[in-house]
């Protein structure tokens, strides 16, 4: 679609296989988990940004940073996930409580509640691009499907089907690597079509389904 409303709702299109396109639009926020991450662990995410020391004293994954949410729970705050303000702040941590009180919300005072702050604020995002993508092209849609890293992300995709009331459909890991994979063997005839290929890639791997909590 190239309508005046998709450039206003920053929605594009992506060339895919067999000329096919995807109506793109991109939002950030998985890039505030990371500099969250990254900032806790004393890594200087941004070159030329202010270094930060390490916030605990063991190196913090992302399963962690879940387990934090958990124990925040029901702290509850938003932000704008697209706001320029959260390209490359000196410290996400503290840009996430600026724009809570800038709003007048409650401001996160522990990592975990933080970390809540940016999900619930990915929730929302992503419920509000859904209904836009409705009205957009008329469409109704049953579902989610999540892939790539982010998949594995059991706090987000939670949350995700907790905003949208969609049920989540998580995997696979490797989307890139699995698409590239197929569109080689649909040349090479391993595969009678691209539904032949899909129908394949359902059956080869877990992709786990998560639904609205009542």
């Amino acid at each position: 679609m190239t309508t005046a409303e998709s450039y206003e709702q920053n929605f594009t299109n992506e060339g895919g296989f067999e000329f096919r396109f995807r109506y793109l639009k991109n939002i950030m926020g998985l890039w505030m988990n990371q500099s969250v991450r990254r900032e806790i662990n004393g890594v200087d995410y941004v070159e030329g940004k202010t270094a930060h020391k390490a916030m605990l004293d063991h190196k913090v994954g992302f399963d962690e940073l879940c387990d934090l949410c958990r124990e925040a729970e029901p702290f509850e705050a938003y932000v704008d996930v697209q706001d320029d303000r959260f390209l490359a702040p000196d410290s996400m941590i503290d840009e996430i409580k600026r724009a809570c009180a800038d709003c007048g919300q409650p401001v996160p005072q522990t990592i975990g509640e933080a970390m809540r702050t940016i999900y619930c604020s990915m929730g929302a995002r992503y419920a509000k691009s859904i209904e836009g993508l409705r009205a957009l092209t008329g469409n109704d849609y049953t579902s989610i499907n999540i892939m790539g890293g982010g998949c594995q992300d059991y706090y987000l995709n939670q949350m995700t089907a907790d905003a949208t009331g969609l049920p989540v459909f998580a995997g696979p890991i490797e989307g890139t690597s699995i698409g590239n994979l197929i569109v080689q063997m649909i040349a090479g005839g391993e595969f009678a079509s691209l539904q032949d290929a899909r129908d394949c890639v359902a059956r080869s791997f877990d992709v786990k389904r998560v639904d609205p909590q009542p």
